[in-house]
Formats: structure tokens, C-alpha cells, sequence
């Protein structure tokens, strides 16, 4: 495939057809007369060798490629948007623009909150979105990071993609306060005979790989994708959850918890702000992530407790 050869407005074409499913209404949204929208699919079709939208009745679905391309179109669209609008300069005191960084409910909860406020003093015009994680990352990272414009997640989860340090964090444990079949220290006994209560993606984590390590399987009875619901979902029951230090201080006194360190040296967490290649040499984006990097680096919240 020649690059050279491709024509650009065919990508916003297929998106539009794809997701509109309708010749006329994509034709309206991109700009393009009926007659100029039937053609662009045309070719399309004739680009894959595949019709991408069949009629069923009165209306089109699309051929199985055609769901194939939806998503990668999608993330194409997003690359490219991000590519021609590079900056070389930029002044975060006079820009108005909108920053989209994927994170867990802790990242959000224990970085994002920080990041928030500097922005709010430092840069009145810049907006932060943040989007949740999903759950197919692992799989294919370069896809979510080519649609965004960072992504906070601890290292050992992805890698072959540059990232810029952020801060250190411990797990703890959560165990209910009238959980009578724990003492006043969390044994490891009680980690492997005891139910769990696990945030999703958990089992992905350096963290959890170790408990296998030292021959541990935890039997997880409820799973939620929220870090923040742990403690809510622990108390008034036998079961326990592994939490980062960092958050569990912040939800201290939501529910009827006890905060208790491991019973054996765990794996640090590692967090990091994640960009696609493209980002590099963006001033803007480069902006933030030294913003960020400096926001981590202050000791007055990235204490442990």
C-alpha cells in the first residue's frame, strides 16, 4: 500500500458511512452532496473489496469488515486530527482547548484532583476530560493512546510506549471493623483463606502476579470496576480488598473499614502518564506533561500514609 496514493478524504468518508450507516445523513455531516457520497463509496468498496454496508430491508447494516473498519476508523480519524493540529508553541495562560486523559477512578481520585487544581491556577482556558479505561487496553494500547491524549496507568500492565513518571504508591488491604477473624495485623493466612472483594482489572497487576508468587489465590467473590466502591462493598462482611495506600487514605471514614499493610513486602505501584509517539514533539502536549511530572513531584500530597 502506497500512502502516497491514498486519498485522505476517503478516511472521513468511510467514518461517516460507517457509523451513520446511511448514504444521505453521512454525505450531510461530512458535507458532501448524495451523489458525491455514493461515489466516495464506491470506491471504498472497490479500496476493499467489500460492499461495508449490505441492505436488510429497508434499512443498511454493516458486512463484517465493515465492523472491523468502524473501530479502526475511528482511531485513524483521531490520529489524524491529533497530527495536523501539532503546535510548536504554546502558551498555556492564553489557550483554550480540551485535554482527554483515560484514567481509573484512583488515578482521577488521588493525580487527576491535583492536576485539576494547577490547571484551575495555571491555565484558566485548558479543560481536562477524564475517560475510563477500557477493558481491551491490553490488547491493543496504540489504539485508545491514538484516540487520547494520555493515559494514566501504573507500569507493568503495557509497555513499548513512552511514559512520563508520576508518583509511588503501596497496596494496602481493607478488612470489615466487625471482621472478628482478623486481628489487630492482617496475616497471610487470613489473605489466602479469606474471600475477596477485587477491583477489575486487578489480576492484571504486578501486585496480584506476586500473591501467586507466594503461592496465594485469591477466591474473589465480588469484583467492580471502581476502586472507590471497595470499601463500601467490604464492610458488614468476612470478605477483604487490596486498595493503593494513597486512595484508601482519601475514603478513610466512608465505611466501616480497617486500613491494614500487607503481611508480606509488596510490589510498589508505579504510575505513569502514557502518550502515542505522536504526541512527542507536540508543544502542547508537551506542556502538560511537564506540568503533570511537576504536579507528582510535590510532597505535599504525595505523601503515604
Amino acid at each position: 500500500m502506497n500512502l502516497a496514493s491514498l486519498d485522505l478524504n476517503l478516511v472521513v468518508a468511510l467514518r461517516a458511512l460507517l457509523e451513520e450507516r446511511n448514504v444521505t445523513q453521512a454525505g450531510r455531516r461530512v458535507g458532501l452532496s448524495q451523489p458525491a457520497m455514493s461515489a466516495a463509496l464506491a470506491k471504498l468498496r472497490r479500496q476493499f473489496d467489500d460492499d461495508l454496508l449490505a441492505r436488510v430491508g429497508g434499512h443498511y447494516e454493516l458486512t463484517p469488515l465493515g465492523e472491523v473498519l468502524l473501530d479502526r476508523t475511528t482511531a485513524a480519524c483521531g490520529l489524524l486530527e491529533r497530527l495536523f493540529t501539532s503546535q510548536t508553541d504554546f502558551d498555556p495562560t492564553t489557550e483554550s482547548r480540551e485535554f482527554t486523559l483515560a484514567a481509573t477512578d484512583y488515578g482521577v481520585a488521588v493525580f487527576g484532583a491535583e492536576l485539576a487544581r494547577a490547571l484551575d491556577r495555571e491555565a484558566p482556558g485548558i479543560r481536562l476530560r477524564f475517560a475510563p479505561i477500557p477493558t481491551g487496553i491490553l490488547e491493543e494500547p496504540g489504539a485508545l493512546l491514538s484516540t487520547i491524549d494520555g493515559l494514566i496507568m501504573p507500569h507493568g500492565l503495557i509497555s513499548g510506549f513512552p511514559a512520563t513518571e508520576l508518583f509511588q504508591d503501596d497496596w494496602v488491604f481493607l478488612v470489615a471493623e466487625d471482621n472478628h477473624e482478623v486481628g489487630d495485623q492482617l496475616t497471610r493466612d487470613d489473605v489466602a483463606r479469606l474471600p475477596w472483594v477485587t477491583y477489575l482489572r486487578t489480576y492484571d497487576s504486578p501486585a496480584v502476579r506476586q500473591l501467586g508468587m507466594l503461592g496465594i489465590e485469591p477466591r474473589v467473590d465480588i469484583s467492580a470496576d471502581s476502586f472507590s466502591a471497595l470499601p463500601f462493598l467490604v464492610s458488614g462482611t468476612r470478605r477483604i480488598a487490596m486498595i493503593p495506600a494513597l486512595l484508601a487514605e482519601r475514603l478513610r471514614g466512608v465505611a466501616p473499614v480497617r486500613i491494614m499493610k500487607a503481611p508480606y513486602e509488596s510490589v510498589p505501584l508505579q504510575e505513569a502518564l502514557w502518550w502515542h509517539p505522536v504526541h512527542t514533539r507536540d508543544a502542547a502536549h508537551i506542556w502538560l506533561r511537564e506540568t503533570a511530572a511537576r504536579v507528582a513531584s510535590a510532597e505535599k500530597w504525595a505523601g503515604h500514609p
